[in-house]
């Protein structure tokens, strides 16, 4: 089943190349979406695919890459977006 994620990861996800392995992650989990970096110093992240790899992806986000210390990840299920790739704002 698909379905679509909005994730916010807090945090130090910012200067650590946090949104490029995101979207290396996402990408070989066959997800769509974005990452983007907020004003206050977190990384928003759409997710969307399949509930199984959406979770996964979830799952990475509470991890991030070697050099992120991330401290909290929230998220809610939002509305089906069919989007064609995975972005970084």
């Amino acid at each position: 089943m698909a379905m679509c994620c909005l994730a916010t990861v807090s945090g130090k996800v910012q200067g650590v190349y946090f949104r490029a392995t995101c979207q290396q992650k996402a990408i070989d989990l066959q997800l769509s979406g974005y990452a983007k970096n907020l004003a206050d110093g977190d990384v928003q992240v759409l997710l969307c695919g399949e509930e199984n790899n959406v979770k996964a992806m979830l799952d990475w986000l509470a991890i991030g890459p070697s050099r992120a210390d991330v401290a909290n990840v929230q998220s809610q299920e939002v509305e089906y977006q069919s989007l064609n790739h995975f972005s970084i704002g």
